[in-house]
């Protein structure tokens, strides 16, 4: 398990694997530091679905757990033949979530502020 409590200066801990826990720092780092005036933490889980069992197709699965200012926690999963392919598939869904939600707030946040036109006045009265 990692835990990245800023996107700016991240606390992860992945026992015993050093070399996994920096890419997969930077990985999430790099992805979402775009975010990071809107995420408060971000938690990954890395298993091995199958780890009693040698070999099979996504028998790896990473879990992503986003926290975004005033909002619920969001977990997404994804499920891969590697730690490569699972981290970068995980961290892909996660990306599109958080552009998708916080365009759909922004979107609202300008609707909201932005004055009627005389024109727009007139056909809404209409």
């Amino acid at each position: 398990m990692f835990q990245f409590l800023d996107p700016k200066s991240a606390n992860i801990e992945i026992e015993g694997h050093q070399a996994l826990n920096a890419q997969v720092s930077g990985v999430v780092e790099s992805a979402l530091s775009r975010f990071s005036d809107h995420i408060t933490r971000v938690e990954v889980h890395l298993s091995d679905v199958n780890s009693d069992k040698k070999g099979g197709n996504d028998d790896m699965r990473c879990m992503m757990e986003v926290h975004i200012k005033g909002r619920q926690p969001v977990a997404i999963t994804h499920q891969a033949a590697t730690v490569d392919q699972v981290v970068d598939g995980a961290v892909d869904k996660l990306t599109s979530f958080i552009e998708t939600n916080l365009g759909r707030q922004q979107h609202r946040e300008r609707n909201r502020a932005a004055p009627l036109s005389p024109e727009e006045e007139l056909s809404e009265q209409s």
